[in-house]
Protein backbone atom coordinates (compact mmCIF):
# COMPACT_ATOMS: atom_id res chain seq x y z
CA UNK A 1 0.00 0.00 0.00
CA UNK A 2 2.89 2.47 0.79
CA UNK A 3 4.87 2.05 -2.39
CA UNK A 4 7.90 0.40 -0.32
CA UNK A 5 9.47 -3.06 -2.24
CA UNK A 6 12.25 -4.61 -0.77
CA UNK A 7 14.81 -5.31 -4.35
CA UNK A 8 17.18 -7.51 -1.98
CA UNK A 9 14.80 -9.93 -1.64
CA UNK A 10 15.75 -13.68 -3.19
CA UNK A 11 13.36 -16.68 -3.18
CA UNK A 12 14.58 -20.31 -4.14
CA UNK A 13 12.93 -21.69 -6.94
CA UNK A 14 13.23 -25.16 -5.65
CA UNK A 15 12.16 -24.32 -2.54
CA UNK A 16 8.99 -22.51 -4.02
CA UNK A 17 8.22 -25.70 -5.93
CA UNK A 18 8.52 -28.08 -2.98
CA UNK A 19 6.48 -25.24 -0.97
CA UNK A 20 3.51 -25.67 -3.27
CA UNK A 21 3.62 -29.55 -4.20
CA UNK A 22 4.58 -30.75 -0.88
CA UNK A 23 4.75 -34.57 -0.66
CA UNK A 24 2.64 -34.87 -4.08
CA UNK A 25 5.53 -33.95 -6.42
CA UNK A 26 4.71 -37.17 -8.71
CA UNK A 27 1.00 -35.83 -9.10
CA UNK A 28 2.01 -32.52 -10.42
CA UNK A 29 1.03 -32.19 -13.77
CA UNK A 30 2.69 -28.80 -14.71
CA UNK A 31 4.76 -26.16 -13.37
CA UNK A 32 5.47 -23.16 -15.42
CA UNK A 33 7.10 -19.80 -14.90
CA UNK A 34 6.22 -17.03 -16.95
CA UNK A 35 8.35 -13.93 -17.07
CA UNK A 36 9.82 -11.21 -19.60
CA UNK A 37 12.96 -10.77 -21.12
CA UNK A 38 15.47 -12.90 -20.10
CA UNK A 39 14.11 -13.27 -16.43
CA UNK A 40 17.13 -11.52 -14.94
CA UNK A 41 19.88 -13.92 -16.42
CA UNK A 42 20.29 -17.27 -17.44
CA UNK A 43 20.82 -18.55 -13.94
CA UNK A 44 17.39 -17.88 -12.68
CA UNK A 45 16.10 -19.71 -15.97
CA UNK A 46 18.44 -22.89 -15.29
CA UNK A 47 17.87 -22.63 -11.63
CA UNK A 48 13.80 -22.54 -12.47
CA UNK A 49 14.27 -25.62 -14.87
CA UNK A 50 16.29 -27.98 -11.98
CA UNK A 51 13.85 -27.37 -10.07
CA UNK A 52 10.96 -28.52 -12.11
CA UNK A 53 9.49 -25.07 -14.06
CA UNK A 54 9.16 -25.07 -17.81
CA UNK A 55 10.22 -21.47 -18.55
CA UNK A 56 8.30 -19.47 -20.71
CA UNK A 57 9.50 -15.77 -21.69
CA UNK A 58 8.68 -13.10 -23.92
CA UNK A 59 10.03 -9.79 -24.92
CA UNK A 60 9.52 -6.25 -23.62
CA UNK A 61 8.35 -3.66 -25.29
CA UNK A 62 10.35 -0.65 -26.63
CA UNK A 63 9.64 0.86 -23.12
CA UNK A 64 10.82 -1.97 -21.55
CA UNK A 65 7.89 -3.00 -19.84
CA UNK A 66 6.41 -6.80 -19.86
CA UNK A 67 4.20 -7.73 -22.23
CA UNK A 68 2.05 -10.99 -23.22
CA UNK A 69 3.02 -12.75 -19.90
CA UNK A 70 -0.21 -11.80 -18.17
CA UNK A 71 -2.12 -13.24 -21.05
CA UNK A 72 0.03 -16.25 -22.16
CA UNK A 73 -0.58 -17.18 -17.95
CA UNK A 74 -4.44 -17.01 -18.76
CA UNK A 75 -4.37 -18.90 -22.13
CA UNK A 76 -2.04 -21.44 -20.30
CA UNK A 77 -4.28 -22.25 -17.64
CA UNK A 78 -7.20 -22.28 -19.36
CA UNK A 79 -6.00 -24.46 -22.03
CA UNK A 80 -4.54 -27.29 -19.66
CA UNK A 81 -7.81 -26.82 -17.45
CA UNK A 82 -10.05 -27.94 -20.99
CA UNK A 83 -7.55 -30.50 -22.63
CA UNK A 84 -5.49 -32.19 -19.54
CA UNK A 85 -7.39 -31.85 -15.84
CA UNK A 86 -9.10 -34.50 -14.60
CA UNK A 87 -11.44 -34.70 -11.80
CA UNK A 88 -10.01 -33.31 -8.40
CA UNK A 89 -7.28 -31.69 -10.36
CA UNK A 90 -6.15 -28.30 -8.56
CA UNK A 91 -4.90 -25.30 -10.46
CA UNK A 92 -2.18 -23.45 -8.13
CA UNK A 93 -1.68 -19.83 -9.54
CA UNK A 94 1.30 -18.27 -7.81
CA UNK A 95 -0.12 -14.95 -9.05
CA UNK A 96 -1.76 -11.98 -7.20
CA UNK A 97 -3.27 -9.36 -10.19
CA UNK A 98 -6.59 -9.27 -10.52
CA UNK A 99 -6.06 -10.23 -14.29
CA UNK A 100 -6.57 -13.42 -13.33
CA UNK A 101 -9.87 -13.21 -11.89
CA UNK A 102 -12.03 -13.53 -15.04
CA UNK A 103 -10.06 -16.88 -15.74
CA UNK A 104 -10.33 -18.43 -12.26
CA UNK A 105 -14.13 -17.17 -11.52
CA UNK A 106 -14.64 -19.40 -15.16
CA UNK A 107 -12.65 -22.49 -14.14
CA UNK A 108 -14.09 -22.63 -11.00
CA UNK A 109 -18.01 -22.13 -12.17
CA UNK A 110 -16.82 -25.00 -14.30
CA UNK A 111 -15.46 -27.24 -11.10
CA UNK A 112 -12.02 -26.71 -11.62
CA UNK A 113 -10.19 -26.06 -8.60
CA UNK A 114 -7.96 -22.57 -8.60
CA UNK A 115 -6.16 -21.68 -5.68
CA UNK A 116 -4.08 -18.64 -5.45
CA UNK A 117 -0.89 -18.76 -3.65
CA UNK A 118 0.57 -15.51 -3.33
CA UNK A 119 1.82 -12.45 -0.85
CA UNK A 120 -0.92 -10.84 1.27
CA UNK A 121 -1.04 -7.75 -0.72
CA UNK A 122 -2.43 -9.96 -3.84
CA UNK A 123 -5.44 -8.27 -5.06
CA UNK A 124 -8.89 -8.74 -2.67
CA UNK A 125 -10.62 -9.26 -6.09
CA UNK A 126 -8.21 -12.58 -6.82
CA UNK A 127 -8.74 -13.64 -3.18
CA UNK A 128 -12.27 -13.84 -3.17
CA UNK A 129 -12.43 -15.24 -6.14
CA UNK A 130 -10.64 -18.09 -5.71
CA UNK A 131 -11.20 -21.36 -4.13
CA UNK A 132 -8.74 -20.85 -1.37
CA UNK A 133 -5.99 -18.15 -0.69
CA UNK A 134 -2.72 -19.31 0.74
CA UNK A 135 -0.29 -16.32 1.76
CA UNK A 136 3.31 -16.84 1.35
CA UNK A 137 4.02 -13.92 4.12
CA UNK A 138 4.00 -16.60 6.90
CA UNK A 139 6.38 -18.62 4.90
CA UNK A 140 9.22 -16.69 3.95
CA UNK A 141 11.89 -18.53 6.16
CA UNK A 142 10.87 -21.31 4.08
CA UNK A 143 11.24 -19.52 0.69
CA UNK A 144 14.32 -17.83 0.71
CA UNK A 145 18.12 -18.83 0.94
CA UNK A 146 20.22 -19.74 4.34
CA UNK A 147 23.07 -16.88 4.87
CA UNK A 148 26.11 -18.06 3.78
CA UNK A 149 27.86 -20.61 6.25
CA UNK A 150 24.36 -21.43 8.22
CA UNK A 151 23.54 -25.13 7.86
CA UNK A 152 20.45 -26.49 8.09
CA UNK A 153 19.71 -28.40 11.71
CA UNK A 154 18.95 -32.64 11.13
CA UNK A 155 16.20 -34.08 13.01
CA UNK A 156 17.06 -37.14 14.71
Amino acid sequence: DSGIFDTSYRMIFAKLYRFITGSYKAEVGRAVLFGSGSLENEQIRETAELAGFEVRTHDRNKANREKKVDTDIVATMTRDAYKSAKDGDTFNLVAGDKDYVPATKMMIADGIRVDVIFWDHAAAELKNACSKFISLNQHLDVLRPRPRGERMALAS
